[in-house]
């Protein structure tokens, strides 16, 4: 197979595809890919892993509690209080997510999320505005602000409404916008991703982004986030494509992150 192709464009979402396994494949067959190595997508698509460095990096994350069952379940309540949100820790598209708003509902919450993997954390609630920041061959692109009138941009919002709204430019500040760029970067480039991904946050009452996690393989249909923000610095869908295909011909030592997981 090895032989029938130049290099690969990776389009492929989820386990097997974002996770490391392909890219895995791929440096075994000695085929030149787009994006991040092995070390680099399989922390991406871990939000736990992907905390902690960005947090070793000084990037903010929200507070956070593993949950391995119902033991952990009052810690969590106490330390995070409510609302709170439960993920499953390498899914992608927001699936398995839930709002918990009454500690009555927080055993439901777990097990939705633990019937997709076994690794489940719960979250403080950050109430503020999301921003994504683009990644382009190390690079930042202007932040998109998202505003969904759903409890969160859930995978219903992602996908399939037509009332979830996007701006770019978001509105920021240009000292804010920098911050956020400087902030994305950092966190991209401690998990050991390279070439191109997105790094999405949310803003505490402060007025602070918090990381929520990284994204190695981005979507790329045409009203995708980052053909969106690619489009508002003059980079055409197009074009685009190419620019992360050139990812594919830099050379990577095995990436790996900027310290212990």
């Amino acid at each position: 197979m090895a032989r029938r192709f130049e290099r690969v464009w990776i389009a492929l979402h989820g386990p097997g595809g974002e996770d490391g396994t392909l890219q895995g494949a791929l440096e075994y067959l000695g085929v030149p890919y787009t994006g991040s190595g092995v070390m680099g997508s399989a922390i991406g698509m871990d939000k736990l892993r992907t905390k902690r460095l960005a947090r070793a990096v000084g990037v903010a994350t929200a507070d956070f509690v593993v949950l391995s069952g119902a033991q952990d379940f009052e810690a969590a309540l106490e330390r995070l209080k409510l609302p709170l949100i439960v993920k499953p820790a390498t899914q992608g598209s927001s699936v398995g997510m839930s709002k918990v708003e009454r500690a009555a509902d927080l055993p439901a919450a777990y097990a939705l999320a633990a019937r997709l993997e076994t690794l489940v954390f719960a979250e403080a609630w950050i109430a503020g505005p999301e921003y994504t920041v683009a990644i382009l061959q190390e690079r930042a692109l202007p932040s998109i602000r998202i505003e969904t009138p759903r409890t969160f941009y859930d995978y219903e919002a992602k996908y399939f409404r037509d009332d979830t709204r996007y701006f770019c430019p978001s509105g920021l500040s240009r000292s804010a916008e920098e911050h956020l760029a400087s902030l994305a970067l950092a966190a991209f480039e401690a998990a050991g991703a390279s070439g191109w991904g997105r790094a999405d946050f949310m803003m505490d009452d402060a007025g602070r982004p918090l990381l929520l996690e990284i994204n190695t393989v981005p979507g790329m249909t045409s009203h995708s986030l980052v053909p969106m923000a690619a489009r508002a610095i003059g980079v055409d869908f197009e074009e685009l494509v190419w620019r992360v295909l050139e990812t594919s011909f830099t050379r990577r030592p095995a990436s790996s992150p900027q310290s212990p997981v």
